[in-house]
This record gives structure tokens, sequence and C-alpha cells, in this order.
């Protein structure tokens, strides 16, 4: 079993036991496991919540990727018993994999909307986070827009974005197919690669950092970044970056923005399944929603609480609700027309 997790790149925070520990005790009485791809800090003050209101003992594993394979190659003897994860993608990647089973609770169906879980009750939205769009103080005057407006030739090379091909752009590709039919969003999808101010590249922040610089004037990016450069101490620049926009919501007049979540899982083979839906229930929870949300700079899913003062300083807006059960189910399609029109390949010539 140690031999499993050599070489996976695990970071085992301060709170959390280190793997080959977490494995001999992944059976211990009063304990839940959980697999993460939520940065430790992210998630400690909610586990400490936890643990005080419950005794459990939250061990966490942390890794950038490959956990969901992690635990089917691990199989029945895999010690997760929670998988936190961000996007749909993911989410549901790891119910396509196989390692998930599903959960019937009321406390988390009733605090958990209908179209932020899976239908079959394998994944549960714990916060949102909307796509939007980045617009630069200084050279966009106008203070709403549509999805479908970035594909206007206004925006010629005005436009940056990170690759098509990464989950959180597949996502909204995926939304636009839902809306759209793939016909539409194909021609969209063209009419945006062409308004690119350059190939995609870098993260969300980094398009951020190019509208600063003048390289573009709007991109797109998800909320929760506006947070990470508005508090970055270690690179303070990113301050600048941050003070030299404004957040957009598209569509909020009418079908309303995209919205993407992070979520959790219940693990196929969790050797500690009562507690396992001890946790999931209470960060379903009021409590844990408002410090989930606050912490990493996101929305609450559950309808009446309220975001952090930060969060709401970016504006209010109407959030689409289309199920993500459909934004799944196009995700490969997005994917397709991504590589048809060559989007990852920048404007035309």
């Amino acid at each position: 079993m140690k031999s499993l997790f050599k070489g996976i790149g695990l970071t085992a925070a301060g709170f959390a036991i280190g793997t080959t520990s977490m494995v001999a005790s992944a059976q211990a009485e009063g304990e839940v496991n959980i697999y993460s791809y939520r940065q430790p800090e992210l998630i400690k003050p909610l586990l400490d919540a936890f643990t005080a209101e419950t005794g459990v003992k939250a061990n966490v594993v942390f890794a950038k990727k490959g956990l969901g394979e992690r635990m089917k190659a691990e199989g029945k003897n895999s010690p997760a018993d929670v998988l936190l994860s961000v996007d749909i993608g993911r989410l549901q990647g790891a119910k396509d994999l196989g390692v998930t089973q599903p959960v019937v609770s009321d406390v988390i169906n009733g605090n958990i909307p209908a179209n932020l879980r899976d239908a079959e009750g394998h994944w549960f939205g714990l916060t949102t986070r909307a796509r939007v769009i980045y617009a630069s103080k200084d050279r966009v005057a106008q203070d709403s827009i549509t999805y479908e407006e970035l594909a206007d030739p206004k925006w010629k090379g005005r436009i940056c974005t990170r690759s098509g091909q990464h989950v959180y752009s597949i996502g909204l590709f995926a939304s636009m197919i839902a809306h759209k039919g793939e016909a539409e969003a194909q021609k969209w999808l063209e009419a945006v690669r062409d308004n690119l101010a350059r190939k995609p590249t870098g993260n969300d922040r980094a398009q951020v950092k190019s509208i600063f610089a003048g390289e573009c004037d709007i991109s797109l990016g998800n909320t929760y970044y506006m947070g990470k450069m508005q508090t970055n101490e270690k690179d303070p620049e990113q301050k600048d970056w941050a003070a030299s926009v404004r957040i957009l919501f598209p569509n909020t007049e009418g079908r309303g923005t995209h919205v993407n979540i992070s979520g959790m899982v219940l693990a196929k083979n969790a050797p500690n399944k009562d507690n396992a839906v001890k946790l999931m229930e209470f960060l379903a929870s009021d409590e844990a929603q408002a410090i989930y949300a606050a912490q990493n700079f996101e929305y609450p899913v559950e309808p009446g609480i309220a975001p952090s003062e930060l969060v709401a300083s970016w504006g209010s807006f109407k959030a689409d609700e289309v199920s993500l059960n459909e934004i799944a189910a196009q995700r490969a399609k997005a994917s397709e027309l991504v590589d048809i029109v060559g989007f990852d390949n920048g404007p035309s010539s």
C-alpha cells in the first residue's frame, strides 16, 4: 500500500498527517480521511470547525493532480473517504472514473440547489465561482457585457484568455453549447478566437497582468482571482493588477453569468463512511458555507447566505441556473470544438 503513494507529489499540511500514517490509521474510529485538490491553508479553518463540533479528526492529503487516478489504483484498499475538488469537470471526472458512490442525505439536498449537485448524488457543489470579464478601467467604458458580445469585431485584438482546453474554459464553452447549440457555439468560438490579442497562455491572473501592461483590454477569469490579487502580500504588485480592472458579470440581465463550483464526493471504498457523510453534511451547513466561501473568495451555494464583504464589493449578479449536469454532458463536445476551430492557436492571420 505504501508504494501507491510514492512519487505522486502529495503534500501533507501542518494540520494533516502524512500519507503513510494515513494508511495505517485509515480505519481508526473518530477519523475521516480527505483527498484534496484544494490547498491545505484554504480548508484548514473549515476542518478545524468540523473537528471542534464533532470531535472527528480530519486527515488530509493534498495534490494538484492525480488523486482520482490514485483512488482508482488503490481500489478497495484506498484510505480516502472524501474527495474535495474544484470545477464540474473534475468532479464529474471522479464519477466517470468509478471512484465515487452516491449519497442520499436530506441535509445535503436541502442546502445545495439541485442544479449544483449530481442528479444521482455522486457530487455536490460547496461554493460557486463566476466566469466573468475583467475589464480595463482606463480603456473600457461600458459597465455591462454578454458572452455573445465577445464575438463582436469591436473587440478584435483586445481579448486575453488562458487555454481553451483548461477546465475553466471548457465549462464556459459547454454552457454556450447548452444555451445556443453546437453550431452557434462553434461560430462564436471562432469569432472570439479571432478577437484574441495573442495565443491563449498563462492562468487567469496572467490575463489581468496583461491588461495592466496594456497588452489587451478585457479577459476571461474566475471571480476569486480578484480576491487573491487584492490581498496578495507575497507579490504585492498583483494588487496593482487588480486595481487596474473591474469585474463585469456577463448576461446578468438575461440568462445569467456562468458559474462553476468547488465540491465534494464520497469515495467509493470509504473506510469511514459514517464520518465521511457527517463531514459532507457539515460542509453543506450554514456555518461551513460562510467559512468556506469567505476563505476562498467564492460564493456560498446555499441561497440566503451572503458572500464576504470583499466578494460583495465586486457587485451583484444573476447566476445562470442551467444545471451543471448539462454542463458536464457538453464538456467533451466543447473540448472537441476548441480543437476544431484551433482556438489555442490564437487569432487567424
